[in-house]
């Protein structure tokens, strides 16, 4: 049975076999500064600090569990992004990687724009101060409440992605008299190397518009017809957690063609290629993502070169960053519970969250480390399976990792690279309260989501 179709229960109680987790590090208090954000440092009396302040200081002030966002780590990426691609190229944030007002209003201050997919999230962009045509518009399946207070707002672009909403856009442009800028999101026929519930661009998914049978062909041939659209590229997506370009040279120049195919029927340059996002990130020591430069040299000369050898002027890119952005910015902040030692098997460490702040261990198989940040131990590593407190088996924050064998009940333990998607899927599994969003900056540090409580719980139950 492989890995990424496995029942959800069987499955976790494996023994994972020798030589199957990475061996530990030499040293346990080590941090790799490719897993944690740019101001994480251990301190002279060996408790980790982040933005200037010990982890034990802010756990005593927000609680745990708690993500802790490193707002120069978030702006620094921000800025890498931006001046990579230069003003040549459109830089939009992925929201749905983490969202929220303070979020945004960095965003703008640092000059990238924003993708969304939900009125939710269009709504906290607007909320917040993002131009609005500074906001791309996702999704499969857009109401039409979602598509009208789009257009109303004017979005600077909504991807399209089927022959129904194609009719949809525009007919509520028509009837609110704007003409909506538009792109329509073609599935390219290329499956990246990742897991197979995060792979979006082969055929059989829910995204996009198939390049096979000619159907974003005729796709584009619809748009191009209707008064209250106004076509202005293409978009692809071509999966997550992506660290070979190879994928994006296939994609592109099978968009490239698309586009040379618009020409010659339409007459029509397009003036705009999205590549979407995906981009991956360092979960563990063994994970080797690119960095912003790379990949804009990378897929600039791509494009380039695909669009000479069609006869093309050159499209303007954008790109979609939003784990590669978000996602090493945040840690996880735990307090230990229990350590079950399982003799021949690895020691079980509970801590006080678990999948309802990080669901993508679950959900994905996906890979984190784990650091014991209240103090320095010089112990020796055990093996250890770090879970949470929720009454389900599959309940795993990080598989498999190594940690101080005195490890003890009251320690503050931290996950690594949970800026993005964790706090954006957390539930309320077993009535959890979705923990708090704190960024820290210079020896400051503010909650810009605040924890629930139980009243939030309550109100929403109306009985």
């Amino acid at each position: 049975m492989s890995r990424s179709a496995h029942p959800a229960g069987p499955r976790h109680a494996d023994v994972v076999p020798e030589g199957h987790y990475t061996a530990p590090a030499a040293d346990l208090n080590s941090l790799d500064p490719k897993v944690w954000s740019q101001t994480v440092d251990r301190s002279a009396d060996g408790v980790v600090t982040v933005g200037g302040i010990e982890v034990t200081r802010l756990a005593e002030e927000f609680g745990t569990p708690a993500y802790f966002l490193d707002e120069d780590d978030f702006r620094a990426r921000c800025h890498a992004w931006r001046g990579a691609f230069g003003s040549d190229a459109d830089v939009f944030y992925a929201g749905k990687a983490f969202l929220s007002r303070a979020v945004v209003r960095w965003l703008h201050e640092e000059g990238l724009n924003l993708d969304v997919c939900s009125a939710g999230e269009l709504a906290t962009a607007l909320d917040a101060g993002m131009p609005a045509d500074r906001i791309a518009f996702h999704g499969n399946n857009k109401t039409e409440d979602e598509i009208e207070r789009a257009v109303t707002a004017g979005v600077g672009r909504i991807v399209l992605d089927s022959f129904q909403e194609i009719v949809r856009v525009a007919h509520i442009a028509d009837r609110i008299g704007v003409r909506q800028r538009v792109q329509i999101r073609v599935t390219v026929g290329v499956e990246a190397h990742t897991h197979e519930f995060i792979a979006t661009a082969h055929e059989d998914q829910k995204f996009g518009i198939a390049l096979a049978g000619g159907q974003a062909a005729e796709a584009v041939r619809r748009a191009l017809q209707l008064d209250g659209l106004e076509l202005t590229g293409v978009h692809s997506h071509i999966g997550s957690q992506i660290f070979d370009m190879a994928g994006f040279e296939v994609s592109a120049r099978r968009v490239v063609q698309l586009l040379a195919e618009i020409r010659d029927e339409h007459g029509v340059e397009l003036p705009e290629i999205d590549l979407g996002g995906g981009l991956g990130i360092a979960y563990t020591s063994d994970d080797d993502p690119r960095e912003p430069h790379e990949i804009a040299k990378s897929l600039g000369e791509i494009v380039t070169r695909e669009c000479e050898a069609a006869d093309l002027r050159t499209p303007r890119i954008s790109v979609e960053p939003g784990r590669a952005i978000v996602g090493p910015t945040a840690f996880t902040l735990y307090e230990v519970g229990t350590v079950k030692p399982l003799e021949g098997l690895r020691t079980y460490v509970s801590v006080d969250g678990g999948m309802s702040d990080n669901i993508r261990t679950a959900l994905y198989d996906a890979e984190y480390s784990v650091a014991l940040v209240s103090r320095k131990s010089d112990a020796e590593p055990m093996l250890v399976r770090v879970v949470g407190k929720h009454c389900e088996s599959g309940d795993i924050v990080v598989k498999d990792a190594f940690l101080p064998a005195d490890l003890a009940p009251g320690d503050l333990i931290a996950v690594p690279a949970t800026g993005a998607y964790c706090r954006s899927m957390a539930s309320n599994y077993n009535h959890a309260l979705r923990p708090p969003v704190v960024a820290v900056r210079n020896g400051e540090a503010r909650v810009i989501v605040r924890r629930e409580t139980e009243e939030d719980l309550l109100r929403l139950d109306v009985g």
